[in-house]
Formats: structure tokens, C-alpha cells, sequence
């Protein structure tokens, strides 16, 4: 725990100012960079185990990045269609995702087509996630505002959670995919998903008016922040790991750190755009 809270107390004022100060472009690249630690993790959890198939994988998708970003340059400005199509895509995949929780057995036998499957849903939960920071941080007049309030309150649905649960928890959530989670830290979570992120959001501008839409869309990431947080458990019960990796003291992998902004990003992102806010 000690150990945990010293790599958020780091951690997190640089991922602040780096929201905040950056240029988007620079920002972005940055972003790649880490979604990309994240991705080979999710690669070896799918039991990818050559590591030049896995640096191909992880090259390949970092070269879509690339496409996209040199794709979008026009004339008139830089478009932001490819990403939002690619946001779209990720979305899509969260919500049809929690059927995975059903038929878990799916993915169990890494020398099937399920694990194309796997690798597949990867690049499409970390492009995605890539697209929706992009979007929104690259957006007028505070996108970077919004980006902030959007990724603080994924943080602190995942610290909400845990207190809630270490202190109220009673009945699990998701025994047979993630033990420790308990119906008492999804709401916990939940509840300071939104009480921080309204928070937050108020130095994005939000109006009186728009407290609805921003609160709504916050549970809705929020929501979807602890699915993705279980498709990554899942992908890790099936190969038999504790963590994804072990590159932050006290937190694991990278992927353990970002399981829920893949989710969330995307998902907040849309409904942004629907709620208009």
C-alpha cells in the first residue's frame, strides 16, 4: 500500500501537468507511447509469448496511430473523423463486451481463433482509448479541461471503489472473474467518479445547465471504467497472472493502470459528443 500511494503521489501531478501544458500533438505521442506498455502487457495476457511477434503487434498499431494522425491534416485545419469513427468502434466493443463475462470459457485456449479474437479486441480498446484523449484534448476551447476532469474521474472511481469495498464491501460483484470486488465499491466508486469529476469539470466551464449531461455521462464512463478493469482480470485469470507486468511499484503493469481509462475514455468521449456539453 505504501508503495502504491508513493507511485500515485508521483504520478499523478505529472500526468496533470502534462494534460494541462502539452501540446497536443506532443501529448498524443506521449499517450502512444504508454497505451503502447499497456498493449504488449495485453499481448503477453493473450499469450503472445515471441517477443518480436509482440514488438510487431505493438508496431503495427502504433503505425495506425501514425496513418491516422497524417491522414487527418487538411487544408483547412486537421479533421477529426477517422479518430471519432475509431472511438465509435471502441465503444461498440464495451458495450457488447460484458457477454464475454458470460461465456468466460471463450478465450481460454490460446492456440484457437479465440485468440485472434483477443489480440483483435486489444488494438481496438487502446486505439480507440488513443482516439478519445485525442479528441477530446485537441477540441476548443477547453478541451484539455475536459480530458482532465474526464481521466481524474476514472481515478477516482478506482480509488473509491477500493475504500468502499475494503470497508463495506459484503457482496461480490464478480466472484468467479475478480473476487475482491464487491456491489458496495462499485457504488462507492461510482460516487466519487461523479462527485469528482463534476468537480473537476467546473474548470472546463461546465454550466448549472449542463450538470445533468456531465453527471450522466460520468456514471456512463464510470460504469464502463469497472468493466474494463474486469475484461482485463479476465484476460489475466485465463493465463494465470497476478499482474499485467510489474513496471509501477505497488500498482503492477501499465495495463493495470489504464484497464479502466480503455473503457472509459471512449464511452465518455460519445457521449460528450451526443450530450453536447
Amino acid at each position: 500500500m505504501k508503495q502504491r500511494i508513493l507511485s500515485a503521489l508521483l504520478m499523478t501531478p505529472v500526468a496533470i501537468a502534462l494534460i494541462l501544458l502539452v501540446p497536443t500533438p506532443w501529448f498524443i505521442a506521449l499517450v502512444a507511447v504508454v497505451l503502447a506498455v499497456g498493449l504488449w502487457e495485453w499481448f503477453t495476457l493473450s499469450a503472445v509469448t515471441d517477443t518480436l511477434s509482440r514488438s510487431l503487434l505493438v508496431a503495427a498499431n502504433l503505425a495506425v496511430m501514425t496513418a491516422m494522425v497524417w491522414s487527418s491534416r487538411t487544408d483547412a485545419g486537421n479533421s477529426t473523423a477517422l479518430f471519432e469513427l475509431f472511438v465509435l468502434f471502441a465503444a461498440i466493443w464495451w458495450v457488447v463486451s460484458p457477454l464475454w463475462f458470460r461465456f468466460r470459457h471463450i478465450g481460454t485456449n490460446h492456440h484457437s481463433w479465440a485468440r485472434v479474437g483477443k489480440l483483435l479486441v486489444g488494438s481496438i480498446a487502446t486505439l480507440g482509448a488513443w482516439a478519445a484523449m485525442a479528441w477530446i484534448h485537441g477540441s476548443e476551447p477547453m478541451g484539455r479541461q475536459w480530458l482532465l476532469a474526464a481521466l481524474v474521474s476514472v481515478w477516482s472511481a478506482d480509488t473509491g471503489a477500493y475504500f468502499a469495498g475494503k470497508y463495506l464491501g459484503k457482496r461480490k460483484l464478480a466472484p468467479n472473474i475478480s473476487p475482491n470486488k464487491t456491489i458496495e465499491g462499485l457504488i462507492g466508486g461510482l460516487v466519487a467518479c461523479i462527485a469528482v469529476g463534476l468537480l473537476f469539470a467546473l474548470f472546463a466551464g461546465m454550466t448549472a445547465a449542463q450538470v445533468p449531461k456531465v453527471a450522466l455521462a460520468l456514471l456512463i464512463a464510470g460504469a464502463y471504467s469497472v468493466i474494463g478493469d474486469l475484461v482485463e482480470s479476465l484476460l489475466k485469470r485465463q493465463i494465470g497472472a497476478k499482474d499485467s507486468g510489474n513496471v509501477i511499484p505497488g500498482h503492477g503493469g501499465v495495463l493495470d493502470r489504464v484497464d479502466g481509462v480503455l473503457a472509459a475514455m471512449p464511452i465518455f468521449a460519445l457521449c460528450k459528443a451526443l450530450l453536447g456539453f
